[in-house]
């Protein structure tokens, strides 16, 4: 994970604006603010940033262990330690100290981010996947599907650019855009920022978009009711099993783009069974955002969530 890829020496942005706009009121009747840790300045978790990547190279160069371990078929596994990955001139023993502490503090802040949207009867989904998808065309058509009937705000994670939430926007729904520089995944500090600079109603659906990524996004906590995973049929029926941390932490498998089958080889049977060789509590749709197809089980889903994130008082407002 992130001890191995070194994201913490990405650049974050809001909206496009610099660190030192982190802290400063949004303007009226805009959605854009900003925070970006830049390479060298203090990481989320109050550290210094990693050095930049040609350090990294020279320290790895002079340091790496010449072994690498192979299992009895011959492969090399980097990720057989305790670990489970492999970064040079750190122990496995360092590596998972490392590991703890950052993911430790996350949780923290995932904690209080749940607290947050559970006082304020906010459902809020992390939808996770490889690039290219269907993620954003999913949020869009769920949103054009939704209005009118449930307020509905959506957090966008890239590395960079602010295509997705310009997409979002232009359905009529709040957005707000978190540029992740060289980060790979979102995380709970990002998006508690992210709730004191976007219009989230109370009582509301809140869908974050993550960065398109199968791995590191699987271990961070953002304080999401559930984690949907999306799995389109233009990729590998074995991408479960490749990718086994993310299925296995989602509670729900959006197979996507389903108008497509006829014109691909893609045994859904076999994708189906080996997410759920890796998760057998996960629950799989079918769906396509081109035709609809799926959408109105994919919707009643949202609904139940919705039902029950609810307030008491909402929901003893309605019954009045």
């Amino acid at each position: 994970m992130c001890t191995v890829c070194g994201c913490g020496s990405g650049e974050l942005r809001y909206n496009g604006q610099p660190a030192s706009q982190r802290d400063k009121p949004a303007r009226p009747g805009t959605t854009s603010q900003a925070f970006r840790p830049r390479a060298g300045d203090a990481s989320p978790w109050g550290q210094a940033a990693p050095p930049r990547a040609g350090a990294r190279a020279r320290d790895a160069a002079s340091t790496a262990n010449a072994d690498a371990p192979v299992d009895t078929a011959g492969r090399l596994d980097f990720g057989s330690g305790p670990a489970h990955a492999h970064a040079p001139g750190l122990s496995q023993a360092q590596m998972v100290r490392i590991e703890r502490d950052i993911l430790g503090k996350n949780d923290l802040l995932a904690a209080a981010n749940r607290s947050w949207l559970a006082t304020r009867g906010i459902l809020a989904l992390n939808l996770v996947s490889s690039p290219g998808s269907g993620k954003t065309t999913l949020l869009c058509e769920t949103i054009t599907r939704l209005a009118g009937a449930v307020p509905v705000a959506v957090i966008e994670g890239d590395q960079q650019t602010e295509f997705d939430a310009e997409r979002i926007r232009a359905t009529g729904a709040p957005a707000l855009q978190i540029n992740t520089g060289k980060g790979c995944h979102l995380d709970a500090h990002m998006v508690g920022e992210a709730f004191r600079r976007l219009h989230i109603a109370d009582d509301s659906l809140l869908l974050i978009e993550n960065v398109g990524n199968l791995v590191c996004p699987a271990a961070f906590d953002l304080g999401e009711a559930h984690k949907v995973v999306i799995l389109s049929v233009t990729e590998g029926e074995d991408k479960p099993l490749k990718y086994p941390d993310m299925f296995a932490a989602a509670d729900l498998m959006l197979l996507s783009k389903t108008d497509l089958l006829p014109h691909l080889r893609f045994d859904v049977a076999r994708a189906i069974d080996f997410a759920r060789r890796v998760n057998p509590r996960l629950t799989v749709m079918q769906l396509s955002s081109s035709t609809g197809e799926g959408f109105d089980a994919w919707l009643d889903w949202i609904r139940r969530g919705l039902a029950g994130a609810r307030r008491p008082t909402a929901f003893q407002e309605s019954r009045t």
